[in-house]
C-alpha cells in the first residue's frame, strides 16, 4: 500500500501519519511507501520502515498536481486547506488553495488514468460549512447545501467534483464532513471556529484565552483522534454502499460554549474559567450564527464512523493526547 497525504504538515496530517505508521496497515495491506507532501516540509515519522518522501509542494502551483499523481498512489488524503476565516478575509486566495487546487489534483488523477489505468481511493476533508442557515433543529443527510460563507462554498464545489469524477471512474472517492475539530493542539489559527478549542486548550495550561462570542452559541464537534478514525474509515469502507453520493456528514458532538465551560470547570475548577476573558467579537459572531448547531448523521453511523458522546471524553482526549495526563492550571 502506497499513500500520499496531501496537507501533511497540518495537525490532523501529522496525526493520520502517525496512526498509519502505528497500524503499519491500511485496509489489510500491508504501508511500504508513504508520500507526505505539504506547502513545508512535513516531519518523517519516526519509527518507520518503509519507504517515506517528504516534499515540499503547493497544489496551486501548475504541473505540481501532476508530479503528485504520476507517483500512482493507491490511496489519497487530501487535507490541504486554508481555513474558514482566511478563506473569508482573503477571496482570491480562498478560491486558489481551497478550489483550484483541488480542481488540479483531480484532473492530474484522471489524467493519469488516461495514460494507463488507475483507480486510486481519495478521501477528502470537507467542512459542515457546506451548510447554511436557516437551520432545522437537527440538520439530517437530506438536508441542503447552501453555505453561507466563500469556505463553504468552496467546499461545496469540491465535493461536487469528487462526486462527479467518482462516477465517471477516474478515481473512487469518499468526502468527509468534519465537524470541528476541538481541542486542536498548539496555538490559536485564523480558524473562525478556532475559539472553540482556545477558550478549553489555553485555560489547561493556565493560559488566558479569549471568548468572542455568548455562551449560548451551539456547535459540533469532535475530537483530533476522532477525525483521524474518520479518514481511516473512510479509505477502507466499501464505497459500493454510498452510491452516487459520496459525501457524509460525520458524527460529532452538539455542545454550546457554556457546555465546554461547564466541562471545563470540571478538570480546571474556578481557576481555569478565571482565565478566559470575553471580548466579542462582531465579525466571529457573524460567521458562526451560520453555522450549523446538531445532526443527525444516520448515513455515517450505518457505516461504522465513531465520534465522542461528551465534552469529558474530548477534553479527557486532549489531556491524555497533548498533556500527558496532566494539566497545568
Amino acid at each position: 500500500m502506497h499513500v500520499l497525504i496531501v496537507g501533511a504538515a497540518g495537525m490532523v496530517g501529522r496525526k493520520l501519519t502517525d496512526q498509519l505508521v502505528k497500524d503499519g496497515k491500511l485496509g489489510g495491506r500491508d504501508l511500504t511507501r508513504l508520500t507526505l507532501t505539504d506547502v513545508i516540509e512535513p516531519a518523517k515519522p519516526a519509527g518507520y520502515k518503509g519507504q517515506v518522501a517528504t516534499l515540499v509542494s503547493d497544489l496551486s502551483t501548475p504541473g505540481e498536481a501532476a508530479k503528485l499523481a504520476a507517483l500512482r498512489p493507491d490511496t489519497i488524503f487530501h487535507l490541504a486547506a486554508i481555513v474558514s476565516g482566511e478563506a473569508e478575509a482573503d477571496f482570491d486566495k480562498g478560491y486558489r488553495i481551497n478550489l483550484d487546487s483541488t480542481r488540479a489534483l483531480f484532473e492530474a488523477i484522471r489524467q493519469e488514468g488516461l495514460k494507463s489505468p488507475y483507480n486510486p481511493r481519495v478521501v477528502f476533508t470537507s467542512s459542515i460549512a457546506v451548510f447554511g442557515a436557516p437551520f432545522p433543529e437537527k440538520i439530517s443527510d437530506e438536508f441542503i447545501q447552501a453555505p453561507l460563507t466563500s469556505y463553504g462554498a468552496q467546499k461545496t464545489i469540491d465535493e461536487l467534483l469528487l462526486s462527479d469524477y467518482s462516477r465517471k471512474g477516474f478515481f473512487d472517492g469518499v468526502g468527509i464532513r468534519l465537524p470541528t475539530i476541538c481541542i486542536r493542539p498548539g496555538k490559536p489559527n485564523k480558524a473562525a471556529s478556532g475559539f472553540f478549542s482556545n477558550i478549553l486548550r489555553e485555560p489547561l495550561s493556565g493560559q488566558e484565552a479569549v471568548l468572542p462570542v455568548g455562551e449560548d452559541v451551539r456547535h459540533w464537534h469532535a475530537s483530533p483522534r476522532a477525525a483521524v478514525g474518520f479518514l481511516i474509515h473512510a479509505a477502507t469502507i466499501d464505497t459500493t454502499k454510498l452510491g452516487a453520493r459520496r459525501n457524509l456528514n460525520m458524527p460529532g458532538l452538539s455542545a454550546t460554549v457554556g457546555e465546554q465551560l461547564e466541562a471545563l470547570k470540571r478538570f480546571g475548577g474556578e481557576k481555569a474559567l478565571k482565565l478566559i476573558r470575553r471580548e466579542p467579537d462582531a465579525t466571529i459572531g457573524k460567521i458562526v450564527a451560520g453555522w450549523p448547531r446538531d445532526f443527525a448523521p444516520k448515513r455515517a453511523i450505518e457505516l461504522g464512523f465513531k465520534a465522542e458522546s461528551s465534552f469529558d471524553e474530548i477534553i479527557k482526549i486532549h489531556i491524555d493526547d497533548e498533556l500527558g495526563g496532566k494539566i497545568g492550571v
